[in-house]
């Protein structure tokens, strides 16, 4: 029997209206995969926090306050037929988040973006973003919804991915992550495109036609690599077409997920132009602000052992043969 993609989710909640959403992605990924969930609170020991009597009974306050809101949580995830795991700490957001998910082997993160322009701060300041950048598995970052009159709240917004948008650049991460959203997507019945981006370059004035040629050349290389790709998808039994835009990558991820009405995007965390060792990268970054659907970067995915990869590690011409049955 295939193990199952996910065996063990981490949600992180500051209950916010975009912890809400992503609870219910938590939710519905849970039950569709069968995987546990533990959900997590950290209580951010704030420089305000000292010994005194004063200070040690605001602790205790807010203390109590976020285990009634957690208890709260586990009783609407058993209403909705999920039994969860509720944990509160106190300390740092993202390291108690990096630390719980390594601790429970968490397979996935699942956490809120908020504010009206989707600003990585969800939790505590940047925490989602030093989540997404240093976790220790996938994150799925989820942006609150954008109530309006006779809209369902965010509470009650119903889940459902059927289209997933892959974008990539052919780097190895970039291609472990499409791995990761093909099996995604196998699990979840969707439908999957794979893009990828030709950003604009500068010409100087005698550039001539052997500069368009070239880029013809390039255009015409990566259509190849992308109609390879599809090949294995297909074969594979999932419906999946290719798109190559040309633009600034980020602006082209987002107008493409808008055109499919894309349910996810999913990208790798590092690459030729992702998520870079300091912060980061601008297309990763632009991305999670601005999406107006979820985003799952991936990072190191974990996958069963014996799993046997649909797409290649690396798209050289020598290794495109006989990759779909090469194990990870």
């Amino acid at each position: 029997m295939t193990k199952p993609l996910i065996t063990r989710i981490l949600l992180a909640t500051d209950f916010s209206d975009g912890a809400a959403c992503a609870q219910n992605y938590a939710l519905y990924l849970a039950s569709h995969w069968g995987a546990t969930l533990e959900v997590l609170h950290v209580i951010e020991a704030s420089q305000r926090f000292s010994p005194e009597a004063e200070s040690l009974a605001a602790v205790m306050q807010v203390r109590a306050e976020a285990a009634q809101q957690l208890a709260e949580v586990r009783e609407d995830l058993a209403r909705r037929g999920m039994s969860a795991r509720v944990r509160l700490v106190l300390g740092s957001p993202a390291e108690h988040i990096g630390l719980a998910a390594k601790d429970e082997g968490a397979e996935l993160i699942v956490l809120g973006v908020r504010g009206r322009t989707n600003v990585l701060c969800g939790l505590i300041g940047s925490t989602a973003e030093r989540v997404v950048r240093e976790g220790p598995c996938p994150v799925l970052a989820v942006p609150g919804l954008r109530e309006a009159a006779g809209e369902p709240s965010a509470a009650n917004s119903r889940v459902e991915i059927r289209h997933i948008l892959a974008p990539l650049d052919f780097s190895s991460p970039s291609l472990d992550a499409v791995e990761y959203a093909i099996q995604l997507a196998n699990g979840l019945g969707a439908a999957v495109t794979l893009m990828h981006v030709l950003e604009p370059i500068s010409y100087d004035l005698d550039c001539g036609l052997g500069v368009v040629e070239q880029e013809a050349q390039k255009r015409g290389h990566w259509n190849k690599q992308l109609a390879e790709l599809q090949t294995f998808v297909t074969s594979f039994g999932l419906a999946a077409d290719v798109e190559i835009a040309g633009g600034i990558a980020s602006d082209a991820i987002l107008a493409s997920a808008l055109r499919h009405r894309s349910d996810l995007i999913v990208m790798g965390t590092h690459g030729r132009r992702g998520l870079s060792v300091e912060r980061f990268g601008s297309v990763a970054d632009a991305v999670l602000r601005r999406a107006t659907c979820p985003v799952l970067t991936v990072k190191t995915p974990k996958f069963a052992p014996g799993h046997r990869r649909v797409v290649p590690r690396t798209m050289s011409e020598t290794d495109l043969k006989g990759a779909q049955h090469e194990p990870a």
